[in-house]
């Protein structure tokens, strides 16, 4: 019977092994502001042919990664997310979304299981006939696998689901996949 426990909680306290180690320092780099990094140029087109997507960009941490995807999608401040009152982006990294791009977070009470009521988030979207006096509703961010539910996975039908409230809202979808591929496994 197998004894060693692999620690799958976050993207932050995985120890890199010794190969892991030799191989970051034995890695072709360069200048990557330049687009000049091979290694970071091959990890960038392989992750977006494994997600099916037309580019990937590569961030030193997830935080950054949600910060950047959040910022993005919601372009103006004052702009309003919708996510998970126990998700990683609203509970550790939403003072930086507030702070840095002016967006308010909405919170929608979380399931056991990591999602949200799907009502609950139509319920939570906000008319634009209150533009001038409420945040304007942007996006929607779910978090997969959902690490304060204990790691649960969200499925594909939900997260389809959530995908087209956000589409027949004219809004977009975010997923925290910090640990994308735990679920996949």
């Amino acid at each position: 019977m197998a004894t060693k426990v692999v620690d799958l909680r976050s993207d932050t306290v995985t120890k890199p092994s010794e190969a892991m180690r030799a191989a970051m320092a034995a890695a072709d780099v360069d200048d990557d502001v330049l687009g000049a990094d091979p290694t970071a140029c091959r990890f960038e087109a392989e992750m977006a042919r494994i997600m099916g997507k037309e580019a990937a960009l590569f961030v030193p941490s997830g935080t950054m990664a949600n910060l950047i995807s959040v910022l993005a999608h919601c372009d103006a401040r004052g702009s309003e997310v919708i996510l998970g009152d126990d998700s990683h982006v609203h509970v550790y990294e939403h003072g930086g979304i507030s702070t840095l791009g002016g967006v308010h977070p909405r919170t929608v009470p979380n399931n056991p299981d990591g999602t949200m009521d799907v009502d609950r988030i139509v319920a939570a979207i906000r008319s634009t006939d209150g533009a001038l006096y409420y945040p304007t509703t942007r996006l929607i961010c779910l978090e997969n696998t959902h690490g304060n539910s204990g790691g649960k996975c969200l499925t594909v039908e939900y997260t389809d689901k959530v995908g087209e409230v956000a589409k027949a809202h004219g809004l977009k979808l975010h997923i925290d996949g910090a640990r994308i591929f735990n679920a996949s496994v």
